[in-house]
């Protein structure tokens, strides 16, 4: 052979596999959903109707301990995307105004410089599409983001390439408004272009059209994070009280005696009419199978293109459920720190990466598992001095190790928790918690501190200290002190 060729031949060699590993990376497709129950999955057979996300879990893997950072929006958002604890990342409570809670609406001057304008996430931290980016993803995000609006915060200023949806917590589904204030933006631009239109439909319009824009041309993160089923964003007690949800939807659940009353204990403005706990319950699950709909959809767009069984599908909730949720046979609900607050539904398919179909995990995860397990599959590079919380769980998912994860930690202002195995030890203030064996009382209905005292112990000791691990971190904003 010619000496030069000699030399030729396994630089070719080593072109060409870069370029088929590159070819065969997969796609990642991201849904997340908005306050979704532990139970509100229709193959659960408690009567809500989720047809896709039933495909999801016939044709993938359903986690059945699975776990969020965080019981409530935005520091569950954070954490997904940093692969971070909230106390690490910084984002350790919402970005939101609390006035609106009683009742009171921004004028535009108030409202520009309240902190749900100014908070954001610290541009130190590094998200999930910056890292993706080192492996040649594009990225786009339509729905909710959370983590700041002004321009330095927005996604395409956090590595994202493409952004439509609202910038904070939640919003009328028509009007875009959060509390009268408009919400919705594309990349870094207010708009009110699509006012009117019920937002998760909006969304899908914007997904469907990033999958076509970007199918088979290079690898792509799609991240959709509806809002639905969150309740509506409005001063009008008859909506914020419950879900706005398109009629056709509401169509397909039985009818209900009575869709308002009035009530004289309602946070402000009393009497108020507000919408029944049986019209809420039906109008939450209307948001819920509309998003549904929507989601089957994306996996139709893929299928045509050829392109879904090398696309990872992730589906979860961003917290536990409220409102007309169902989270049993869990206790609690958003805002808690209880199961049902933390404890999410999750969803994998990945064909092509040897995820099982129809399979059932029982394996302890969590959403900090997200980063360092995407970026293991795609080839991209993690920075060397970036501290993550989570791990790679791609073995697990394949039925092949026990997961790595061996515990995990919340900390909601004086609401605390930590799971160390099978065990959990939970404080929600006020003399309520406990001890409990998640593995026998998943509901945690038996307080077994009395029988265990130096379990409790010793759950205690883990707690304080990753507490003081996240007190030694490198300290980031908004809410430290520093």
């Amino acid at each position: 052979m010619n000496p030069a060729l000699r030399l030729l031949v396994p630089l070719l060699a080593c072109l060409m596999s870069t370029f088929c590993s590159a070819a065969e990376r997969p796609n990642i497709l991201l849904i997340v959903s908005d306050d979704q129950g532990y139970n509100d999955l229709g193959l659960l057979g408690n009567g809500i109707i989720t047809p896709a996300l039933d495909r999801l879990a016939n044709e993938g893997t359903r986690l059945t301990e699975f776990y969020v950072a965080w019981p409530a929006c935005t520091p569950s958002r954070a954490s997904l995307l940093t692969g971070r604890y909230p106390q690490r990342n910084g984002i350790y409570d919402m970005i939101r105004n609390e006035a609106p809670d009683y009742g009171h609406r921004y004028s535009p001057a108030e409202y520009d410089v309240s902190f749900e304008r100014v908070g954001g996430m610290d541009l130190r931290e590094v998200l999930l599409p910056e890292v993706l980016a080192s492996a040649g993803y594009v990225s786009g995000i339509y729905g909710k983001w959370d983590l700041g609006t002004l321009k330095r915060f927005l996604p395409t200023s956090r590595g994202f390439d493409d952004f439509y949806g609202f910038v904070n917590t939640g919003i009328d589904y028509y009007t875009h408004e959060r509390y009268g204030v408009p919400s919705m933006y594309r990349n870094l631009q207010p708009t009110t272009e699509d006012r009117g239109t019920y937002c998760t439909m909006l969304f899908e319009r914007e997904a469907l059209r990033f999958i076509d824009q970007h199918a088979g041309e290079q690898p792509f993160l799609l991240y959709v994070p509806f809002n639905a089923p969150h309740n509506s964003s409005s001063l009008d007690p008859s909506i914020r009280s419950t879900v706005q949800a398109p009629p056709e939807f509401k169509d397909r659940y039985p009818a209900v005696a009575k869709e308002t009353t009035t009530t004289t204990r309602y946070r402000y403005g009393t009497p108020a009419t507000v919408v029944t706990k049986e019209a809420r319950q039906r109008d939450y699950r209307a948001a819920v199978t509309c998003m549904d709909e929507s989601i089957g959809k994306l996996l139709d767009r893929l299928q045509q293109k050829g392109i879904l069984d090398n696309t990872i599908v992730i589906f979860f909730s961003d917290n536990g459920g409220s409102g007309g949720a169902d989270n049993s046979p869990l206790r609690g609900r958003k805002a808690q720190t209880w199961e049902g607050g933390i404890r999410v539904p999750c969803l994998v398919r990945w064909p092509a990466g040897g995820i099982p179909a129809g399979r059932v995990c029982d394996e302890f995860l969590s959403s900090l598992e997200l980063l360092p397990s995407l970026a293991a599959v795609s080839g991209a590079s993690v920075p060397d001095d970036l501290v993550l919380d989570g791990y790679d769980w791609w073995s697990t998912l394949r039925g092949e190790t026990a997961s790595p994860r061996t515990e995990m930690f919340w900390k909601r202002r004086d609401l605390k928790a930590a799971r160390v195995g099978d065990w959990k030890w939970v404080d929600m203030g006020e003399g309520r918690g406990g001890l409990f064996n998640l593995a026998t009382d998943p509901g945690e209905r038996e307080n077994l501190s009395d029988e265990h005292p130096q379990r409790l112990r010793d759950l205690q000791q883990r707690y304080q200290h990753w507490l003081d691990e996240m007190e030694a971190a490198e300290p980031r904003g908004p809410f430290r002190d520093y």
